[in-house]
């Protein structure tokens, strides 16, 4: 008796944890860079990302040949010469809401969110802080941020021609639903 009560005990706490945790598969992200000679925008529709509702911690995991671009050309030149998508295949962010608290994951609303954590570009890990705001409506949650990465601070080569800015803005936009 006191097993079958360990097993329903261990089943309820799975499912207990899995209900604090929300997710997507196919979360947009897009970069822009501003540069002399044309503007360059990509966005990728397939990041997955994961928030625990309870301790404001996530992650975000961002597969780099999952970008498009308007030009052939330069999605090529992006996987090839700037990323190296082969030799670093993804992008990732750890990290939290900081102010997790002030957030209510189950009650709609619009809230304001801080984010600190570890993102890694191209084999490169840096400390940031993100602001950005989180939807609650119904059974879906949406979260928005936009950030500023510097090339230099990743190690991503610029060509000569400066012909990519060297600061990147990076906009997130995601639509997490509860992980069953």
């Amino acid at each position: 008796m006191k097993l079958v009560l360990m097993c329903v005990a261990v089943v309820i706490s799975g499912f207990v944890s899995a209900q604090d945790k929300i997710f997507t598969k196919s979360g947009k992200i897009s970069f822009f860079s501003k540069a002399a000679i044309e503007d360059i925008e990509a966005f990728n529709k397939t990041t997955t990302v994961v928030i625990d509702t309870q301790t404001g911690e996530f992650q975000f995991s961002v597969p780099m040949k999952g970008f498009e671009f308007r030009k052939a050309l330069m999605q090529q030149h992006f996987n090839e010469n700037y990323i190296e998508s082969d030799k670093y295949p993804k992008s990732d962010f750890k990290g939290a809401i900081v102010n997790s608290s002030d957030i209510n994951f189950k009650k709609n609303g619009t809230y304001d969110a801080k984010a600190k954590g570890k993102l890694t570009i191209h084999g490169v890990t840096k400390d940031i802080e993100a602001d950005g705001k989180i939807i609650v409506s119904e059974a879906k949650i949406a979260l928005s941020s936009v950030i500023t990465v510097s090339l230099q601070d990743y190690k991503i080569k610029n060509d000569k021609m400066n012909n990519i800015s060297n600061n990147i803005k990076i906009t997130v936009d995601c639509l997490l639903e509860p992980l069953r």
